[in-house]
């Protein structure tokens, strides 16, 4: 089974963790780690459908991290933006 999840920005950059519901309703806590890109996928061993004749037992839940770039930043938010990418050179 898989599965999107929205990452916001800052969790993508500086990790964290998440909060996911599996195909049974039931939640799960994520670690996301710093640096993590937009596509990034990660598997979730027996959350996912349940297998085919065989009573008790679970797939895999593939997640998809899809970051969420802000769009509307405001005039303090894009000053810190700017900084940042000045110190990276950019």
């Amino acid at each position: 089974m898989y599965k999107n999840v929205e990452l916001d920005f800052y969790t993508a950059v500086l990790g964290g963790e998440i909060i996911v519901s599996t195909f049974d309703g039931k939640k799960v806590k994520l670690k996301v780690e710093a640096g993590t890109q937009n596509g990034t996928k990660v598997k979730l061993s027996g959350k996912g459908f349940p297998v085919y004749k065989k009573e008790g037992q679970f797939g895999d839940l593939i997640i998809t991290y899809q970051v969420r770039i802000p769009t509307k930043l405001d005039a303090k938010e894009k000053q810190l933006f700017t900084e940042l990418a000045k110190l990276r050179g950019k």
